[in-house]
């Protein structure tokens, strides 16, 4: 008895050992973007990528704190981000420790936050201000992280292939002149010094003509040949991750690790666009997880494991063109637009016939609510709450006690007043512009005892108050011009 008993417990550990050893093992991710009106719970999706795919990491283009609560406790590690807005703040400890106090601890460690990436792709926006300023706000977020005795956190910020002025040939790769010594060195002996991973962006989508279609989607072909190394190219994704190699170790920082923050492909494009389809996002994708997940690395960095995230998890119905809205290995309902052996037991294939989920949220009664966009900053969203909070809505539900502070955010809190304005005030699209910064969906964004209005009856407002010289919200300007402009014509005809 004794015996069969070790020996279950043997067998118990091994099978637990190997299962965490082929996760740990499976080095592909997911780029979670919700700019889209029709996308499932944040609750929803995580459990359908912890119990349905062999996905076990996400990064996030905000930090979404419902979100970051859906993951607490299933094991998938998250990317968070600092919108480009927050940079100059953070730039300084005292800001950075408070952000840090707000979208970390309060899910951190039940939630398993591994990297804040810094803004999005600062070189590629020219704005001096901006790129001046990176390093010292991942350095400060660091600091941060430290003094409130987390180290398990990264601090890293996403680049595109942009910031090399030669990649063709691989060997040739190199930094941006002027750029290279003042602020990628910099930036690598921060990564250096605090074992972070330099995040770069690689895209053959965006590099391939008629010529090398075959070559971006490593399908067979001649290959390109790199007459300094004598090694001839067969995939562009790999010519690209060592160029970018090349380019670290001209300043001496070849030893970082390279993270992929964003890959991917299309599956549907505009007529103009005849090799943007399912077809060729099945190759690519699908090859990219075998090639990733082999281990065999590149050319120049010989059986190096990349962590790669592939963009994007669903295709979002509120990106500006028909291939930006089709990246996604998902549509909203959770049926795959293809398959490239991401979901458990089913090997990459071709597309996937689009079954209904019975996991699908209802959206059939027609209600909506407002909320921010993913890529609001704090500063706007404080804007928003301010504004809501002084033309009558009750913001009690979010005061210190109220139903909906916890958590104790800034985009918690103007997810819900954003709301209640919308709700208040006639439900029209103009009445969750807030300045670009509001996105309505059809799903609810209530949760435990936080319940967020669903019509007019639903919001209590306060007793007007006489306000002179009051601030107008900016979405409403041009209605109000527009009005005024209607009771002037109708006054005109009246008294005519």
């Amino acid at each position: 008895m004794a015996k069969l008993f070790r020996l279950t417990t043997a067998i118990f550990f091994l099978s637990v050992t190997c299962h965490r050893l082929s996760r740990a093992a499976y080095p592909i991710g997911v780029n979670y973007g919700t700019v889209a009106d029709n996308l499932p719970p944040p609750s929803q999706v995580a459990t359908f990528l912890k119990t349905k795919t062999t996905i076990d990491r996400v990064k996030i283009f905000d930090a979404n704190p419902d979100i970051l609560r859906a993951f607490a406790g299933t094991g998938i590690a998250v990317t968070v981000t600092v919108g480009n807005g927050d940079i100059v703040s953070l730039s300084k400890l005292p800001a950075a420790q408070s952000w840090v106090s707000a979208n970390i601890l309060p899910f951190y460690p039940k939630t398993l936050i591994n990297r804040i990436a810094v803004g999005n792709e600062i070189l590629a926006t020219s704005d001096k201000t901006l790129i001046a300023r990176l390093l010292p706000a991942m350095k400060a977020l660091h600091s941060a992280l430290q003094l409130a005795n987390v180290t398990k956190v990264q601090v890293t910020t996403p680049h595109s292939l942009g910031i090399l002025s030669s990649s063709e040939p691989p060997s040739t790769g190199r930094f941006r002149r002027g750029y290279d010594r003042v602020i990628f060195a910099p930036i690598l002996e921060f990564h250096r010094q605090t074992k972070s991973a330099f995040m770069v962006n690689p895209y053959p989508y965006f590099g391939f003509s008629a010529k090398t279609l075959n070559y971006a989607l490593f399908k067979p072909n001649a290959g390109v040949f790199d007459a300094a190394t004598g090694i001839n190219y067969t995939n562009m994704f790999d010519a690209q991750m060592d160029a970018v190699y090349s380019a670290m170790k001209k300043v001496g920082y070849e030893d970082v690790d390279i993270v992929v923050g964003e890959t991917g492909w299309p599956s549907v494009g505009d007529p103009t666009q005849p090799d943007v389809n399912v077809e060729n996002a099945v190759s690519y994708n699908g090859n990219l997880v075998r090639h990733v997940n082999s281990g065999k690395g590149t050319p120049l960095m010989p059986n190096r494991k990349f962590e790669t995230y592939i963009f994007a998890l669903f295709n979002e119905d509120l990106k500006p063109s028909t291939s930006e809205r089709n990246f996604g290995l998902f549509k909203p309902d959770l049926t795959p637009v293809y398959s490239v052996g991401v979901l458990r037991n089913e090997p990459a294939g071709g597309p996937a016939p689009a079954s209904p989920s019975p996991t699908t949220p209802s959206t059939s009664s027609g209600k909506k609510w407002c909320v921010p966009r993913s890529d609001a900053n704090d500063v706007a969203l404080q804007a928003n709450i301010d504004y809501v909070c002084s033309r009558q809505v009750d913001c009690k539900p979010i005061r210190a006690g109220g139903a909906c502070f916890n958590p104790d955010t800034v985009r918690s809190h103007a997810a819900y007043a954003m709301n209640a304005y919308y709700q208040a005030f006639g439900r029209h699209d103009y009445d969750c512009d807030f300045n670009n910064t509001g996105a309505i969906t059809a799903v609810d964004p209530s949760y435990e005892e936080c319940t967020y209005p669903e019509d007019a009856t639903s919001v209590r407002l306060l007793e007007k108050k006489s306000v002179t010289g009051g601030s107008r919200s900016p979405h409403r300007k041009s209605n109000d011009l527009f009005m005024g402009f209607c009771c002037f014509l109708f006054a005109y005809f009246i008294l005519s």
